[in-house]
């Protein structure tokens, strides 16, 4: 007797709500590091650095960062370096936009087009994003973070198998990669697997490059088990207490169905028993 199929598919709506924005983890590794030429004026920046900074700072940021794109709209670190801000502050459809001119002035540029890639999928134009990373991508010089970023892009596309052979060639190429075993871990979190996605989490948040938001996906797989406390632990380590406080508050939306979640988990685990 084939075991019911509504439980399971609840189960991963939910999960794909709560990981959808995670994933962006991988594509958020494409852009460059800012060029050592670059002058003071023009704000250093990184994923890692924006993370650190409260909402005052990303707006302040944000102003300084936009002056200078007015300035130069052309200039490829600063277009991409704006882009990543608007994409933290949320605004995503002025990211792409700003990804669009940069990618008009520099149309051959892998890094510009693994960015683009990034502002399409974040701004749910999905199979766009996937034609423009793999445009950035070269068979025979190929980069890891492109495949973690089409990984998922496909994804949030729902082709989790597909996604999955992607982060294997990442990791192929970058052994132990903190940011690949995360999106590795998203892939099962996104098709209800949650045991085998806690496997990866864990793996990538004990890598010695591991970050706070490598650690944040691991108390959000936690936490979707129904372990809370567990989780709301994970997500105030290393993290000031207005960071912390901010997590632990998107956790908690985040997990404020963990009841139904639960409930739903349990009927799972019995239809499949019954077909054992």
């Amino acid at each position: 007797m084939t075991a019911p199929a509504a439980p399971t598919f609840r189960k991963t709506c939910f999960a794909r709500t709560a990981a959808i924005a995670l994933l962006a983890i991988s594509v958020a590794g494409c852009a460059t590091k800012p060029d050592a030429r670059t002058t003071g004026s023009i704000p250093r920046i990184s994923a890692a650095s924006l993370d650190g900074m409260n909402a005052t700072e990303l707006s302040n940021t944000e102003k300084s960062i936009g002056a200078a794109y007015v300035r130069d709209p052309k200039n490829k670190e600063i277009g991409l370096r704006y882009a990543t801000v608007l994409g933290m502050t949320g605004k995503t459809s002025q990211a792409l936009a700003v990804m669009q001119q940069v990618a008009i002035a520099h149309p051959a540029d892998r890094d510009v087009l693994a960015a683009y890639g990034k502002a399409q999928a974040a701004a749910g134009q999905l199979e766009q994003a996937l034609a423009t990373i793999n445009r950035a991508q070269t068979p025979d010089h190929p980069d890891w973070r492109l495949y973690s970023a089409e990984g998922a892009v496909l994804d949030q596309l729902g082709r989790s198998e597909e996604a999955r052979q992607k982060y294997r060639l990442a990791l192929d190429a970058q052994p132990n990669e903190p940011s690949v075993i995360s999106n590795l871990g998203m892939s099962y979190v996104l098709s209800g697997d949650l045991r085998t996605a806690e496997t990866y989490m864990r793996n990538a948040a004990g890598q010695p490059a591991a970050d706070s938001r490598v650690r944040q996906n691991l108390a959000l797989v936690v936490g979707l088990q129904g372990r809370f406390a567990e989780a709301e632990e994970i997500a105030r380590r290393e993290l000031s207490q207005q960071q912390a406080d901010a997590n632990v508050t998107y956790l908690r939306a985040m997990l404020s169905q963990r009841s139904s979640w639960a409930k739903l988990a349990d009927k799972d685990g019995k239809a499949k028993t019954a077909t054992n």
